[in-house]
């Protein structure tokens, strides 16, 4: 029965974001290419309006109809559309770094402070107190790194599909219960419905208003599952998005530059300017994902560190084939 929430977002995805095409590019809210974009041509922004007014309705609906993390899917919910209206204020006309860093962190802190996860998220090796912060700050800066790595058609859609896709299998691996593997598959779908209008040549982006809630909603997942007990997937499923992130945006600091600053230095971008195509950077991504799925297999079979020693090998990889790059015509 759980089946008809990711089937139900994945259609109010798909002809939501049909419509909006439509809507956006007639109110003229465009994301136009300057010389830091990796499109060429103006292109409607704010697919997020459906991915959000989809998934956020049936995660409240799955925590309704199960009974399981009801409060606590109720408020990530509500978090996420004040993130959600906040972004699109800044799509629309802008806001400071500043402004949005604080509402992040006052809904990540409502969460972790009124509902957090019901175990400790780093297997009780920290005091709870520097648990929910470490935890926290990770969420904070993984809510960031979506919205940074949302660059390119198709990357964001098919990241947040592969950690969907593998979370169902983890959590059904651990006998999790039916919401997390509905939330789970929900978040899957969105992203498959978002992809059918972003796929290269993308006909419109996520924008803000998708990138950071989705972001925030993808964050909760995974700290739910290490507080289950399965950090290695956790940390194995995202791991691309954060090496990339984590690695680019580190570099730029200790060169002095402002990490929050448009640029076009990280691995993906280092790909497409070298000549492949975004569906050809997305698709070599892609099958990286796919990758950390099975791997992540490996680690709930009791195999974690072997899992993560082959995740990071994979991922340096590549790192190193994006650098490299193309082209392949």
């Amino acid at each position: 029965a759980l089946l008809i929430f990711p089937l139900a977002v994945f259609l109010a995805v798909m002809f939501g974001s049909r419509t909006l095409i439509r809507r956006l590019s007639e109110r003229a809210i465009l994301d136009h290419p300057n010389d830091r974009s990796s499109h060429t041509a103006p292109t409607p922004r704010g697919a997020g309006i459906a991915v959000v007014g989809a998934l956020l309705p049936a995660w409240a609906l799955i925590g309704a109809v199960t009974g399981q993390l009801t409060e606590p899917l109720f408020l990530v919910a509500g978090m996420a559309l004040v993130l959600a209206v906040v972004s699109w204020i800044d799509d629309l006309r802008g806001l400071s770094p500043l402004v949005r860093i604080g509402v992040q962190a006052a809904a990540i802190a409502a969460v972790m402070t009124l509902a957090p996860p019901t175990a400790p998220v780093f297997g009780g090796l920290l005091p709870p107190a520097l648990d929910h912060l470490a935890a926290g700050l990770i969420w904070l800066w993984f809510v960031n790194l979506y919205n940074f790595m949302d660059g390119i058609d198709g990357l964001a859609g098919v990241e947040t599909l592969a950690i969907g896709v593998g979370a169902f299998v983890v959590a059904r691996k651990l006998g999790l219960g039916g919401a997390q593997m509905a939330l789970a598959l929900t978040l899957a779908a969105a992203a498959l419905g978002f992809l059918r209008w972003n796929w290269h040549p993308a006909k419109i982006f996520l924008g803000d208003v998708g990138s950071i809630p989705l972001g925030f909603l993808t964050g909760w997942l995974l700290l739910n599952l290490a507080a289950a007990g399965a950090w290695a997937p956790a940390l194995i499923l995202p791991l691309y998005f954060l090496a990339d992130a984590t690695w680019t945006l580190a570099r730029r600091g200790l060169q002095g530059r402002r990490i929050w600053e448009a640029h076009r230095e990280h691995f993906y971008q280092r790909a497409v300017d070298s000549g492949l195509r975004h569906d050809q950077v997305t698709w070599i991504i892609a099958v990286a994902n796919m990758f950390l799925v099975m791997l992540s297999l490996v680690a709930m079979r009791g195999q974690p560190i072997a899992a993560l020693l082959g995740a990071a090998a994979a991922i340096t990889l590549l790192l190193v084939l994006l650098a490299k790059g193309g082209p392949t015509d």
